[in-house]
Protein backbone atom coordinates (compact mmCIF):
# COMPACT_ATOMS: atom_id res chain seq x y z
CA UNK A 1 0.00 0.00 0.00
CA UNK A 2 1.60 3.16 -1.12
CA UNK A 3 2.02 5.80 1.68
CA UNK A 4 -0.15 8.81 0.93
CA UNK A 5 1.69 11.14 2.84
CA UNK A 6 4.96 11.40 0.73
CA UNK A 7 2.44 11.56 -2.67
CA UNK A 8 1.73 15.36 -1.98
CA UNK A 9 5.21 16.24 -2.80
CA UNK A 10 7.25 16.75 -6.47
CA UNK A 11 10.61 16.30 -5.81
CA UNK A 12 13.68 17.18 -8.73
CA UNK A 13 16.20 14.81 -8.45
CA UNK A 14 20.15 15.30 -9.11
CA UNK A 15 22.48 12.65 -8.55
CA UNK A 16 25.60 14.86 -9.40
CA UNK A 17 27.94 17.29 -7.96
CA UNK A 18 27.81 18.64 -12.19
CA UNK A 19 23.83 17.86 -11.98
CA UNK A 20 23.82 19.94 -8.72
CA UNK A 21 25.24 22.95 -9.60
CA UNK A 22 23.40 23.11 -13.38
CA UNK A 23 20.07 22.64 -11.25
CA UNK A 24 21.02 25.77 -9.23
CA UNK A 25 22.27 27.50 -11.71
CA UNK A 26 19.22 26.97 -14.05
CA UNK A 27 16.76 27.04 -12.10
CA UNK A 28 17.66 29.08 -8.66
CA UNK A 29 17.69 28.14 -5.61
CA UNK A 30 15.00 25.50 -4.11
CA UNK A 31 12.67 26.27 -1.19
CA UNK A 32 14.68 22.77 0.61
CA UNK A 33 17.03 20.45 -0.48
CA UNK A 34 17.74 16.56 0.78
CA UNK A 35 21.18 15.90 0.67
CA UNK A 36 22.81 12.72 0.05
CA UNK A 37 26.95 12.77 1.21
CA UNK A 38 27.52 9.59 -1.11
CA UNK A 39 26.38 10.19 -4.55
CA UNK A 40 28.54 7.53 -6.43
CA UNK A 41 29.25 3.84 -6.56
CA UNK A 42 32.46 4.32 -5.22
CA UNK A 43 31.51 6.35 -2.31
CA UNK A 44 29.23 3.58 -1.16
CA UNK A 45 32.13 1.10 -1.74
CA UNK A 46 34.43 2.84 0.46
CA UNK A 47 32.28 3.44 3.29
CA UNK A 48 30.77 -0.41 3.46
CA UNK A 49 34.36 -1.92 3.41
CA UNK A 50 36.33 0.59 5.91
CA UNK A 51 38.14 2.20 3.52
CA UNK A 52 39.53 5.61 4.12
CA UNK A 53 36.54 8.51 3.19
CA UNK A 54 38.57 11.15 3.22
CA UNK A 55 37.09 13.63 1.05
CA UNK A 56 39.82 15.13 -0.97
CA UNK A 57 40.57 11.50 -1.96
CA UNK A 58 37.53 10.68 -3.71
CA UNK A 59 37.41 11.21 -7.44
CA UNK A 60 33.75 11.77 -7.42
CA UNK A 61 32.45 14.84 -5.79
CA UNK A 62 29.70 14.24 -2.98
CA UNK A 63 26.93 15.70 -1.77
CA UNK A 64 29.56 17.39 1.00
CA UNK A 65 30.89 19.33 -2.05
CA UNK A 66 27.25 20.26 -3.26
CA UNK A 67 26.25 21.91 0.35
CA UNK A 68 29.96 23.96 0.33
CA UNK A 69 29.16 24.94 -3.56
CA UNK A 70 25.70 25.87 -2.46
CA UNK A 71 26.97 27.87 0.99
CA UNK A 72 28.99 30.13 -1.57
CA UNK A 73 26.98 30.46 -4.00
CA UNK A 74 24.07 31.87 -1.68
CA UNK A 75 26.81 34.20 0.04
CA UNK A 76 28.26 35.57 -2.94
CA UNK A 77 24.30 36.09 -4.02
CA UNK A 78 23.20 37.26 -0.96
CA UNK A 79 20.25 35.04 -0.25
CA UNK A 80 19.30 32.65 2.62
CA UNK A 81 20.28 28.90 2.23
CA UNK A 82 17.52 26.76 2.15
CA UNK A 83 15.87 24.60 4.49
CA UNK A 84 17.30 21.19 3.99
CA UNK A 85 17.65 17.42 5.45
CA UNK A 86 20.09 14.84 5.13
CA UNK A 87 19.01 11.38 4.23
CA UNK A 88 22.77 9.72 3.93
CA UNK A 89 23.27 6.38 5.41
CA UNK A 90 27.01 8.12 5.74
CA UNK A 91 26.56 9.33 9.32
CA UNK A 92 30.38 10.92 9.09
CA UNK A 93 29.55 12.46 5.65
CA UNK A 94 25.76 14.06 7.05
CA UNK A 95 27.47 16.09 9.79
CA UNK A 96 30.03 16.60 7.23
CA UNK A 97 27.11 18.01 5.77
CA UNK A 98 25.70 19.78 8.55
CA UNK A 99 28.49 21.26 9.89
CA UNK A 100 29.42 23.10 6.94
CA UNK A 101 25.84 24.76 6.54
CA UNK A 102 25.58 25.57 10.76
CA UNK A 103 28.99 27.06 10.05
CA UNK A 104 27.93 29.32 7.16
CA UNK A 105 24.75 29.89 8.92
CA UNK A 106 26.31 31.55 11.69
CA UNK A 107 29.48 33.37 9.90
CA UNK A 108 27.85 34.88 7.31
CA UNK A 109 24.03 34.52 7.99
CA UNK A 110 22.77 33.03 5.13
Amino acid sequence: MADSRYNQFSWDIVRSYDAFVAYIEERGVPEFISFDHDLADEHYRALMSGQDHEEHKLPEKTGYTCAKWLVEYCIDKGQKFPEFHVHSMNPIGGDNIKGVVASARKAAGI
